[in-house]
């Protein structure tokens, strides 16, 4: 049963990118990339082998392959600063703890049940409230 699914996961990279990585980017990876760090989610990240820089954009690459389906906010947050260039330490070079502000990671729910509705909207309660009179419709 191991051997289909990793024949179906070998398939799949050649049909889809929201399931893990392309095969563009598994070569790419085995090719110029150099393993930094993994996260709690199980998502791998990398950079360019030694730091060096691409000259097309005047810094290093870095990229994420992620632990199932391609979600950007699956990135820890931990990782995205490293990720996005705001620090050069990646997490796994570092003490990092989380601060007694930060809210634990949820992912993102719009879409589902659990989605942000905000008063007014038809989803909120099935019930638009009444007009509060103080619109007035512009005419030219």
């Amino acid at each position: 049963m191991s051997e289909k699914s990793g024949f179906m996961n070998f398939v799949l990279q050649f049909l889809t990118w929201w399931n893990g990585q392309t095969l563009g980017t598994r070569l790419h990876t085995w090719r110029f990339g150099e393993f930094v760090g993994e996260d709690a989610l199980g998502n791998k990240y990398y950079r360019t082998a030694g730091g060096k820089i691409d000259p097309a954009l005047g810094f290093e690459r870095r990229w994420v392959i992620f632990n199932g389906q391609v979600e950007a906010s699956a990135v820890t947050p931990e990782w995205n600063g490293w990720l996005r260039h705001v620090t050069d330490t990646p997490p796994t070079k570092e003490a990092y703890r989380t601060k007694p502000w930060e809210m634990a990671w949820v992912p993102n729910q719009t879409g589902t049940p659990n989605a942000y509705r905000p008063q007014g909207s038809t989803l909120n309660t099935g019930v638009r409230p009444p007009a509060t009179g103080d619109y007035e419709a512009w005419t030219p």
